[in-house]
């Protein structure tokens, strides 16, 4: 693992959050901040974007498109124009991920609640043919009330899909406020133990962490859950733990205050 390479990238992958967002003057930037370090340590350890038979990710939560799109510049697979065209009328980076317009996102999403029953047949059908590559999905906390979660987290249990991982971003927040409070303290571990899964509990801003638990998914033949601890808007202090920043973009002086904050503290 290359700390500072990761570091790096996390660094750039929140500044192209912000800029993106702006630029469009609508967009997620709450949620794409919570789950950069997820991403960045995926993109820089485990999906190769240049191998056509490399390991697949879903976004589920896809409003936090912009999170996904800061990976693909970081990694040279857009320019930094096209970033930012984000939620342009004909632009390949819409408001969530297209899979028709961009050859590297693997799934279209943005319906909260269906990507992990995607993901799921992924990796059934990896499993059928033989494959070996890996199926990675990242949902948010907020999301796991919606019902189909659960259908697909049982049915990744019953075929014990163990090269399925989910990340669930546990930032707490949600559109209309606090996780807590409208979805009640739901026992998410729990309940996919129940399902079968193997859960697992970290720092989602630790790659150490993020990297350990990798691990002990890749060696386990269960299904594995992820429960990452994060701070919604992280890297940029007025937007953390806020819920009013779910889905707003930042004006041009909230813009310069967000850089450069997060040139001079990474994350």
């Amino acid at each position: 693992m290359n700390m500072h390479l990761l570091d790096s990238h996390s660094r750039q992958a929140r500044r192209n959050i912000v800029e993106m967002v702006a630029a469009a003057g609508s967009g997620h930037p709450g949620g794409s901040l919570s789950c950069t370090d997820i991403l960045t340590w995926l993109y820089d350890s485990r999906i190769d974007l240049k191998r056509p038979d490399r390991d697949r990710l879903v976004l589920s939560k896809g409003h936090a498109a912009p999170a996904l799109y800061a990976q693909l510049a970081v990694h040279d697979r857009i320019t930094r124009d096209e970033m930012l065209t984000l939620r342009r009328l004909g632009s390949p980076l819409q408001g969530h991920p297209n899979m028709e317009d961009l050859p590297d996102v693997d799934m279209s999403t943005g319906s909260l609640g269906q990507g992990l029953s995607a993901a799921v047949g992924m990796a059934w059908a990896d499993r059928y043919k033989g494959s070996e590559r890996r199926v990675w999905c990242v949902c948010g906390d907020g999301e796991l009330e919606e019902g189909q979660i659960w259908e697909a987290a049982m049915a990744a249990g019953k075929f014990s899909l163990g090269n399925l991982t989910l990340f669930v971003d546990l930032n707490g927040l949600q559109i209309a406020g606090a996780v807590s409070e409208i979805g009640g303290d739901n026992q998410y571990g729990k309940a996919l133990q129940a399902f079968g899964w193997q859960v697992l509990e970290i720092d989602g801003h630790d790659f150490a962490q993020i990297e350990q638990a990798v691990l002990e998914a890749e060696a386990d033949s269960r299904p594995t859950a992820i429960l990452c601890h994060t701070v919604k808007g992280k890297g940029v202090s007025f937007m953390e733990n806020q819920a009013g920043w779910h889905g707003k973009a930042p004006n041009a002086m909230q813009l310069q205050e967000a850089l450069i904050q997060l040139e001079e503290t990474g994350k």
